[in-house]
């Protein structure tokens, strides 16, 4: 039987783009502080999962909500299913947007909001490929579960619960990257950074940074300047700007204290080169102040350890795996004031490291005083070969819908739900040559290539399961 599946998607444009607009529309970033027994990550996940759920009860698909953390889209009889692992939750809005970033805008071909490429335009992308095949009535022999987490852009919390609760297939896909095929994920793991705090120098307060996987866009700092020339200050930091013109930045004064603002580009931590540290730029201008000896081990450990030093070399820690590729740090929530002195490195590594290797390199090089510790989970390197009959099938129908005859199977720094199944893996939806805008301000999509990514979707889980 051939298939038209681009035609079928193309049936089905305007419905995808309709309850795809609606689920942009939610803002599901993770809000704790706003947490119930009823909505144990806040409102806007809960809210976006029960929407998608929606979707999929209307088109008369087998749901489960596990506790308004996961959620299941069942189709199929057999007992032999494979994963579709999407999630619904979105890093938070972030600064720099031209638009609402929850209020979906088209313009030139693009949909503009926080989602639209990570990860709920590839999740409706799977699930209309899903609806495509359900309402062809074409013959399977294996089912399918689509798995919905809420919480994959902190700490896993809802597909963690969906796996103590329910049976989890152990082959399987995430939308969640690139084309063709991503067949491995470095390692992950932040490190909780511990300095000695000042009491008493000029440096007020200094933070940045909004989540361990986003390089931080913007930097404030709060200048004492009762023991500092203000003229001087204030050329000094203009010729900084001079001097750095891939930041842009702000300095104000009230009674004697300065605040300073550096901006620069955020981006997905696993590629920290592609962003422009906010935080380390602004440390780095700080160290041209009059500091105390604690302020001091704290932004000159910044300046020379961390400021472009995207792969580790001056924590001692650069590895490379000629598969994987090179280990990254990126320094992503900063804070220092007369309580607190912390960074939080998020490090991605290859095989060759685990967390308790990186965790004795880091306090061997570390000042005096200073302490690193794993916060939240360490995940481990993951890999399936790209001789494996699950990365063999996406790949002919990536080749069955493009032209692209060159492109293979690839590692990423990223991490996705496909790393929980022994043969899973990362398909689509972003194409090669894509511009990269997760976590980034202005995220968007180009719809008719999610329309593409849903044929490709479409006749790969056709393949999969028939």
């Amino acid at each position: 039987m051939s298939i038209d599946w681009e035609k079928e998607v193309s049936h089905r444009s305007d419905e995808l783009l309709n309850d795809l607009s609606e689920l942009l529309s939610i803002d599901s970033s993770r809000d704790i502080e706003h947490k119930t027994d009823d909505f144990p990550l806040g409102p806007g996940p809960a809210k976006a999962l029960q929407t998608f759920l929606h979707f999929a009860d209307r088109d008369g698909f087998s749901t489960k909500n596990v506790d308004n953390l996961a959620g299941r889209i069942e189709y199929g009889e057999s007992k032999d299913a494979i994963a579709i692992l999407g999630h619904v939750d979105v890093v938070p809005e972030g600064a720099g947007w031209n638009t609402n970033a929850f209020e979906p805008t088209i313009k030139d071909g693009r949909i503009y909001a926080r989602g639209t490429s990570d990860d709920k335009g590839p999740s409706i992308a799977a699930y209309y490929a899903l609806k495509i095949i359900k309402e062809l009535k074409l013959p399977v022999s294996k089912s399918v579960h689509m798995i919905l987490g809420t919480d994959e852009e902190s700490e896993w919390v809802g597909m963690n619960r969906y796996m103590e609760t329910e049976q989890m297939p152990e082959t399987g896909f995430s939308p969640d990257a690139e084309f063709p095929v991503i067949n491995g994920e470095k390692g992950i793991v932040s490190f909780d950074l511990q300095f000695p705090v000042s009491k008493n120098g000029v440096v007020k307060s200094f933070e940045s940074g909004l989540r361990a996987n986003m390089v931080p866009q913007n930097a404030t700092a709060t200048i004492d300047t009762t023991d500092v020339d203000i003229t001087d200050l204030i050329e000094t930091f203009n010729e900084y700007l001079k001097q750095n013109n891939e930041v842009s930045g702000n300095i104000s004064n009230q009674e004697n204290i300065f605040t300073v603002t550096i901006e620069g580009k955020g981006s997905h931590a696993m590629e920290p080169y592609n962003g422009v540290n906010a935080a380390t730029y602004l440390a780095k201008f700080i160290t041209l102040l009059p500091l105390n000896n604690a302020e001091k081990t704290y932004f000159e450990f910044i300046t020379n350890s961390l400021h472009l030093d995207f792969y580790g070399n001056g924590l001692s820690i650069n590895n490379e795996d000629d598969v994987m590729g090179k280990l990254t740090v990126s320094p992503d929530i900063l804070k220092f004031d007369h309580e607190q002195a912390s960074i939080l490195l998020n490090i991605r590594y290859p095989k060759g490291d685990t967390g308790d290797t990186l965790t004795e390199k880091l306090n061997n090089v570390l000042p005096a005083n200073v302490t690193a510790s794993i916060d939240g989970h360490n995940q481990l390197p993951h890999f399936v070969s790209a001789d494996d009959p699950l990365v063999q099938s996406l790949m002919d129908a990536y080749r069955a819908h493009t032209d692209d005859e060159i492109s293979a199977p690839f590692t990423v720094g990223g991490g996705t739900y496909g790393r929980i199944l022994k043969h899973g893996v990362a398909f689509g939806a972003m194409f090669p040559g894509d511009e990269n805008v997760m976590h980034q301000a202005n995220e968007y999509v180009v719809f008719d290539n999610l329309l593409k990514a849903t044929a490709i979707y479409a006749d790969a889980i056709y393949r999969l399961i028939k």
